[in-house]
């Protein structure tokens, strides 16, 4: 078992973000932005940058957290967005020896929504293409629990995996996307387990139908009982956090200071450790 993190949630530059991690003693991070742009998409200036400077570091790289599929490319997107990404993602995962690239599986269109068996067979047939790719080049697509109609239930989570039937998709299990979209983190993580090679690390509770998002193990994403019961039926993979607490990068939602982002990250950070030792099994 590792720690990681999605590293921009520290900062916005990868000194800052590396500075984090080796703050809290981890060797590992999970790669997103870069200044504001993903890791996929930086031209190969900035991309060689970042690689020299976190392997100077020593640092590994657990994950790149892509953009595929994700909230801001709906099920009308053109396809081909995606299959760049990924073709341009390999070759730099490779350098960094990295396995798990994160991806999600399109939003439906909120200004021009599909039916529903038209938005299961698109996603179905779109992660296909997407995890031969994948397959072929000897990395695997890691599914988040998130935007897409693969994450609206465990049920359809598994359908996809079912459906696209390659060892190159598996699951990403993030603790605090069920709070958020009205589910129960535990009863998913249960239906979901066999599958998950990755675990991204949130917690959150619902106030008045809003997000609040909160110290790890405070909310009502089951992380304490998740983390025991990964850890007693042997899980060796990655923890990575996403605290949400100063930023959420999706909403827009800007730290109130670079100081204060920093901070709320290795305080999360620190609450993991803490939370894995006390239920490590003896």
């Amino acid at each position: 078992m590792f720690y990681s993190g999605i590293s921009d949630e520290a900062g916005q530059d990868i000194a800052t973000q590396i500075r984090a991690h080796q703050e809290l003693g981890w060797r590992h991070l999970e790669l997103r932005v870069i200044d504001g742009v993903n890791l996929t998409q930086v031209d190969d200036a900035i991309f060689d940058a970042v690689y020299g400077a976190v392997t100077d570091a020593g640092l590994n790289v657990s994950c790149f957290a892509s953009a595929i599929a994700n909230w801001a490319r709906p099920i009308t997107c053109d396809p081909a967005v995606d299959v760049n990404d990924l073709k341009q993602a390999v070759p730099r995962m490779k350098r960094f020896g990295t396995t798990f690239i994160r991806v999600m599986s399109y939003p439906n269109d909120p200004d021009n929504p599909v039916d529903e068996q038209t938005w299961r067979n698109e996603s179905i047939k779109r992660m296909k293409q997407l995890a031969r790719i994948a397959e072929d080049s000897g990395i695997v697509l890691v599914h988040e629990n998130c935007s897409g109609w693969g994450g609206l239930s465990a049920e359809n989570s598994n359908i996809l995996l079912r459906e696209v039937d390659s060892p190159a998709l598996k699951v990403v299990f993030d603790t605090g996307n069920p709070v958020t979209y009205g589910q129960n983190a535990w009863e998913y993580y249960q239906a979901v387990f066999s599958d998950i090679v990755y675990v991204h690390i949130k917690d959150a509770h619902k106030v008045n139908g809003e997000d609040q998002y909160c110290m790890c193990g405070d909310g009502d994403g089951y992380v304490k009982e998740i983390i025991a019961d990964l850890l007693k039926r042997g899980y060796d993979g990655g923890f990575s956090i996403e605290p949400h607490l100063a930023a959420v990068i999706h909403s827009g939602q800007q730290a109130e200071s670079a100081e204060r982002l920093y901070q709320s990250y290795t305080d999360y950070g620190r609450r993991l450790m803490e939370i894995v030792e006390a239920v490590t099994p003896a």
